[in-house]
């Protein structure tokens, strides 16, 4: 006989009566399973990376590394919007302008690596550095020093905006206009100066460029402050809407020019006109399974690999554990680093100048005959590594893109930091050079350069890179730890820097460790400390792992 409570409720076809309730736990604890389960697998599958592959895998289908968060995180918006690698990376770039204004702006230069999706074809090179103007004292190509005054140096033609047409002309998807929006609102609306251009503010020296950095009462702004530039706002949106020309011979282009005039600058409207950004193809040099894709003369690729090449020779298949290990390991570096400051004066741009000897540099031969001269156990003089009579420089930004379509950028642009001048009617910041070198430049030639934007390619990897620091070649010691030591981005692009000046004087981050230090200095180099560098973006297999420099405060973003 039926019982008279909520348990007679049975479910029909059962042998044994179940209750309702129990029915209903049943199905709850399932789905639960279910859910449990589905989340375990999404997680695997967001964080899975191949067996071949770093733990520091951080996304599935594209990313960023810019020199900040927001500049890498507009970049990833562009992609996601279906913008190409080029489109994300000028978004980058300009985004660069106004959180890192001394590290790039449309008043530099840039130049671009890309490789298309499909991976199989020689990646492009795009040069869009500033060249020699016209009209320019030779004396002032006599001796050079540091300076802001403009009449003690001779103002670049900016190429950025140039190359910024050709890449977007070559590459581009999304409208032109629609790269210089989200740059443009914060200019215009301001925004909290970040930690590496708030330290750089104190030293500005220049009275155009300080006095966009005085609050209402006269005061320098700091770290933390709102900053606009509110008439650059205006320039990018212009450029945004009426395209390149207006920079080059429009209304923007008449006010450059006036204002550099009235300040003594001898660039004219002729040499805006006349600029044009050069297509090639890349160099490039084997390094084991990889292809190591670069940017020719007078970009500083076929330095960054002479150095690659010296060093692959010594066949390292393992990071340097003892002191001992550690402090040969520096030294045949530094060796390197000094030997390829000596060659620094065949780079030139080869529509000036014959680049037979600097494609000589890449060859294995030429490498192996530079490490020959290369003394374990001691360093030489000077003289011994050649003329390394050039000039030390800071001043730039690198962009690290890689699309869902598998389509990589790799960019590097200058401003030259701390040779800066800016305009008053536009707020744009221009490149003011001079040289100590041994020969003139030409009107119209690109100086040289030791940016090396790069793309390395094997049969299952992609890995762009570059970096920047100028002088410091600063993917090398990136690339080494990275391919040889098997280091992640991450620990490769953290790794202590070291590099040459040109007085071969020795420069070490602190992080070394100081028996390596001393051991350095007791084979008679001599030591300071600096620092630079490195944004990265890698994909292997199914996994994209992207890393900005913290030096510089930066983070990658990506999907």
């Amino acid at each position: 006989m039926p019982e008279s409570n909520e348990e007679a409720k049975i479910i029909p076809y059962c042998k044994t009566p179940v209750s309702v309730e129990r029915v209903v736990l049943y199905l709850l604890c399932g789905v639960c399973v279910l859910c449990l389960l589905l989340a375990v697998l999404i997680t695997c599958l967001v964080c899975r990376c191949d067996k071949d592959h770093s733990p520091s895998c951080t996304f599935l289908k594209a990313a960023v590394a810019a020199d900040s968060g927001k500049c890498s995180e507009i970049g990833r918006d562009i992609l996601r919007k279906g913008g190409s690698a080029v489109d994300a990376a000028i978004a980058a770039l300009l985004c660069t302008s106004i959180i890192n204004p001394q590290s790039a702006g449309i008043g530099g230069g840039v130049i671009f690596t890309v490789m298309d999706s499909s991976g199989n074809k020689t990646p492009s090179l795009l040069f869009a550095q500033e060249t020699v103007p016209r009209k320019v004292n030779s004396d002032l190509f006599k001796s050079c020093r540091k300076t802001t005054e403009w009449n003690r140096g001779w103002i670049g033609v900016p190429g950025e905006i140039r190359g910024y047409e050709a890449a977007h002309r070559l590459y581009g998807k999304l409208p032109w206009a629609d790269l210089f929006q989200p740059t443009i609102k914060l200019a215009r609306e301001g925004f909290p100066i970040p930690y590496y251009q708030g330290q750089h503010i104190p030293r500005i020296n220049n009275t155009s460029i300080r006095e966009l950095y005085l609050d209402k009462n006269g005061n320098l702004l700091k770290t933390g402050d709102t900053v606009k530039f509110e008439k650059l706002a205006d320039t990018l949106e212009t450029i945004a809407n009426e395209g390149p020309d207006v920079f080059y011979n429009g209304t923007i282009a008449k006010n450059l020019i006036s204002d550099i005039q009235d300040a003594g600058g001898k660039l004219t409207l002729e040499d805006l006109a006349s600029y044009q950004a050069n297509v090639t193809d890349a160099w490039n040099i084997s390094l084991g399974e990889y292809k190591l894709y670069f940017p020719p003369p007078p970009s500083g690729g076929a330095i960054l690999s002479l150095i690659l090449n010296i060093m692959k020779g010594y066949k390292m298949n393992s990071e340097p554990k003892t002191t001992d290990e550690k402090i040969l390991f520096y030294h045949r570096y530094i060796e390197a680093l000094k030997f390829a400051n000596g060659l620094k004066k065949y780079i030139r741009d080869p529509n000036f100048s014959s680049d037979k000897m600097a494609k000589n540099l890449i060859e294995d031969s030429f490498a192996d005959s530079k490490r020959s001269l290369i003394s374990s156990d001691k360093t030489h003089d000077p003289q011994y590594y050649g003329d390394t009579s050039h000039m030390d420089s800071i001043g730039t930004t690198h962009v690290s893109v890689l699309a869902e379509d598998g389509s990589a950028v790799s960019v590097t642009s200058s401003i030259n930091d701390e040779q800066m001048v800016a305009t008053p009617d536009t707020d744009c910041f221009l490149l003011l050079s001079c040289n100590s070198r041994s020969f003139l430049y030409f009107s119209g030639e690109r100086p040289p350069s030791n940016m090396a934007p790069s793309v390395l390619k094997s049969p299952s990897k992609t890995l762009v890179i570059g970096g920047s620091g100028s002088e410091m070649i600063p993917p090398a010691v990136a690339l080494m730890n990275h391919l040889w030591f098997g280091k992640s981005l991450k620990e490769a692009i953290i790794t202590p820097v070291v590099f040459v000046d040109c007085q071969s004087e020795i420069k070490l981050e602190s992080k070394l460790e100081k028996d390596v230090v001393d051991g350095l200095e007791a084979k008679g180099h001599k030591i300071a400390k600096f620092y630079n560098t490195v944004n990265a973006v890698e994909k292997a297999g199914s996994c994209i792992s992207a890393w900005s420099d913290e030096r510089k405060k930066g983070k990658a973003a990506g999907y």
